[in-house]
């Protein structure tokens, strides 16, 4: 036990203090801060910056003219003019569209054409088509005899506020809330095993080309060796995140209270200290910025967080195991690509069900079983937990990938002890099966 915490301390505070550790520490807050700073500029402005796009409607069948409505994105000019001739002005513009809307009856258009000199893209088209959608069906309505005032009357925004029964009585929900928190969660543990996973194995190529490994092996056991080295690597993770966590916070509290104008912090302490009676307080609920504070509040915080450190330890060493034991089996990185798909498909494919079905079915047996399994639980356990999971079954899938760990560790440390001290054989999966078998 002494000589596996000689080899974490040794693994920790090399890594530390490399430069490249210190440099992606500090770079990686501030390019977070930027990203997010040219996110909510962009939505913000982008309409402004763009400006509404130009629309030329050439309708010959009159239905539809002076019917769709200019906003912030789509400005309408109506020409009567031939297509030929319609054609020719988008021809000459970079930035104009022809709506071309050919002679039609009763209700069903057909062949309708959006024109211009470069493709549309895909919610231009949709606002378009909404659009035309809307003026047909306020047609039909009108001549069955509902008037404009009710027809305006008809469009009405819904809000549902979702709540949970619990023992404890009624608690605010938010689908919104529980979909980005697993989301944004389940991507940081793909993100971090394959990080942190790849650098275990690049470290153990490293040592047995250079040789070095033949020295440390001559004083501690293989096993010894590979679990100093996963742990090693996980502490480094775990620190990093940590500052990432603390750089970030203080960085975006710092940047918002130098950006933003007196009067935005005074509503923003204010939304602040009424926060906690947001949640009972159904008359706010139009108000954006409250109905994030509210959102929020929904998400159990510090089962997420406590969570969140488990699954990404516990997927981190099962697959950084199998990562330590590929980097023993081969000469040089290259030789790694014949092994690295199989063993990183079931973690892409649990990131890619999860995005695909799991947000939508978080409850469903196949969203169940797939948050047992210990190869995907890590990341579709993470998307389950926010809209709510029963304490047995959390316990179940961390108890499955506790004994998943150790079972991977025990046929990882088989192929390590074969593998750290082989030269210039090109091994397959073949090779690695019989190494199981050795005693």
């Amino acid at each position: 036990m002494n000589k596996i915490f000689l080899i974490v301390s040794r693994e920790y505070l090399t890594r530390v203090r490399k430069k490249s550790f210190i440099i992606l520490t500090i770079v990686v807050p501030l390019f977070i801060m930027l990203m997010y700073a040219g996110i909510i500029t962009l939505v913000m402005k982008g309409s402004e910056l763009s400006g509404p796009q130009s629309v030329i409607v050439v309708d010959e069948s009159g239905f539809f003219k002076q019917k769709l409505k200019d906003d912030k994105t789509l400005k309408f000019t109506y020409l009567d003019i031939n297509l030929k001739e319609a054609k020719n002005i988008v021809k000459a513009s970079e930035n104009s569209y022809l709506l071309y809307i050919p002679k039609f009856s009763g209700y069903q258009p057909k062949n309708i054409e959006l024109i211009a000199k470069k493709q549309a893209s895909l919610g231009f088209s949709s606002d378009l088509e909404k659009q035309l959608e809307n003026v047909i069906r306020d047609k039909k309505l009108l001549e069955a005899g509902i008037n404009q005032k009710v027809l305006d009357d008809l469009k009405t925004n819904i809000s549902i506020d979702t709540k949970k029964l619990t023992e404890k009585g009624e608690e605010a929900g938010s689908s919104g809330a529980a979909f980005g928190v697993g989301m944004i969660a389940s991507i940081l543990i793909y993100m971090f095993i394959f990080l942190y996973g790849v650098q275990v194995m690049r470290g153990v190529i490293e040592e047995k080309s250079n040789r070095i490994v033949e020295v440390i092996i001559s004083s501690v056991k293989p096993f010894q060796l590979m679990m100093g080295k996963i742990i090693g690597v996980a502490l480094v993770g775990l620190t990093q995140f940590l500052l990432w966590v603390v750089l970030t916070t203080t960085i975006g509290s710092v940047a918002m209270k130098m950006m933003l104008p007196e009067n935005a912090k005074s509503k923003i302490e204010q939304l602040q200290q009424q926060n906690s009676s947001l949640s009972n307080d159904s008359s706010n609920a139009d108000n954006p910025a409250e109905k994030i504070f509210e959102a929020i509040n929904t998400i159990p915080l510090g089962l997420i967080l406590g969570s969140f450190l488990f699954y990404f330890l516990g997927g981190y060493l099962l697959y950084s195991a199998i990562f330590a034991a590929i980097g023993s089996a081969v000469d040089n990185e290259t030789e790694t690509q014949q092994f690295m798909l199989p063993v990183t498909l079931p973690l892409i494919f649990a990131f890619i069900f999860s995005i695909n079905f799991v947000v939508n079915n978080p409850d469903s047996p196949i969203s169940f079983w797939m948050s047992m399994i210990p190869f995907f639980s890590p990341v579709v356990m993470m998307v389950r937990i926010p809209y709510g999971v029963a304490a047995w079954e959390l316990a179940l899938s961390m108890s499955l990938l506790i004994l998943g760990f150790l079972g991977t560790v025990w046929l990882a440390a088989k192929i390590y002890r074969t593998g750290i001290l082989m030269y210039g054989k090109k091994v397959s999966w073949k090779e690695l099966s019989k190494w199981l078998s050795y005693k």
